[in-house]
């Protein structure tokens, strides 16, 4: 996506490109040409859509080898007079950062999430406030140091300049949470092709970043394997005739399927198509809420969820996901 920023100073997309991820798998380089191929044809695309030479660009992560926790971190104010300083606030994050990381992985955010000065909780920003004793809460997102290296190096390769790193739901949910939601608590749920991603945000911060290794993709696989379709044909029956809710499917409406190898199209009721796809579409979702009832958080999400990601556009994924999670 490329995105400049208007008169008004807001960001507007200016132009998308689109290419298939054949290197790609759950978000993790499988085939370093097939990668750099998809990345080149993307940027490609979205220069032509938007008119723009593009040089640099933010690189959004995602997929089941992104990880998450909570720390704490305390220092002492050596600012003047016992003033709070940027740097008592740098050091008090560097204090947060020094728990226990595999050598494999590596820290992608570190996002404060609150400060305490003293006895005094519940400070969104300490600085130029007096104090003896800081201490930060922060919520620290980490990575597969293989995996970002190789998603770099396709972009690199490509002939591009990496800016910045961002974990791909925290960029979701800058676009389609609103504050109040942030505030209230709420849970993001990003449906891709080959993984879900869910944040839970509460008191305006993230509390909880996770990864389900299944998306979109698992649904086309089904519909391919039972219905004996190539993953093409099955992808574009799935994006036109399905429902993950067979509630709202009439029982009558038949749907088109096409022939392989020269064999006739034929008809088959939709409903059948919507039994392949709910089991599916189910699992992935009762996946998500183990890892949501793991963390201890669901009782805050006030707001509900908010759902995202090009597999949430199906029809019934709402009804599902309401009926999965106990949430608006």
């Amino acid at each position: 996506m490329v995105g400049e920023f208007d008169e008004e100073d807001r960001l507007r997309i200016a132009g998308v490109g689109v290419a298939p991820s054949t290197g790609l798998r759950r978000g993790v380089v499988l085939n370093i040409e097939a990668t750099l191929s998809s990345v080149t044809s993307a940027i490609e695309s979205a220069e032509l859509a938007s008119g723009r030479e593009i040089h640099s660009c933010v690189l959004g992560v995602s997929g089941a080898n992104v990880e998450s926790l909570n720390s704490k971190g305390a220092v002492g104010v050596e600012g003047k007079g016992r003033e709070i300083t940027a740097d008592d606030i740098a050091r008090a994050h560097e204090s947060a950062k020094a728990v226990s990381i595999p050598v494999d992985r590596e820290i992608l955010h570190l996002i404060p999430q609150g400060y305490s000065v003293d006895a005094q909780r519940g400070i969104k920003d300490p600085l130029h406030m007096m104090g003896v004793r800081l201490e930060a809460d922060v919520h620290i997102v980490t990575s597969s140091v293989t995996t970002t290296q190789n998603l770099a190096k396709c972009v690199s390769r490509a002939g591009y300049k990496l800016d910045r790193r961002i974990l791909g739901s925290l960029a979701s949910a800058r676009t389609v949470l609103a504050n109040e939601e942030r505030d209230l608590g709420c849970l993001l749920l990003d449906i891709g092709g080959g993984t879900t991603d869910l944040v839970v945000f509460g008191e305006g911060d993230p509390w909880f970043t996770a990864s389900v290794p299944a998306g979109g993709l698992q649904v086309t696989n089904d519909i391919s394997i039972m219905l004996s379709l190539l993953m093409d044909g099955a992808e574009k029956l799935k994006r036109e005739a399905g429902s993950c809710w067979e509630d709202s499917v009439d029982s009558d409406e038949l749907i088109l399927v096409p022939g392989v190898a020269g064999r006739e199209a034929t008809e088959i009721p939709r409903r059948k198509l919507c039994a392949i796809i709910q089991p599916r579409m189910e699992e992935i979702l009762l996946m998500a809420r183990e890892r949501l009832e793991k963390s201890g958080l669901m009782k805050e999400i006030k707001s509900g969820i908010v759902l995202t990601g090009g597999a949430s556009i199906m029809a019934g994924t709402r009804e599902l996901a309401e009926s999965v999670f106990g949430l608006p």
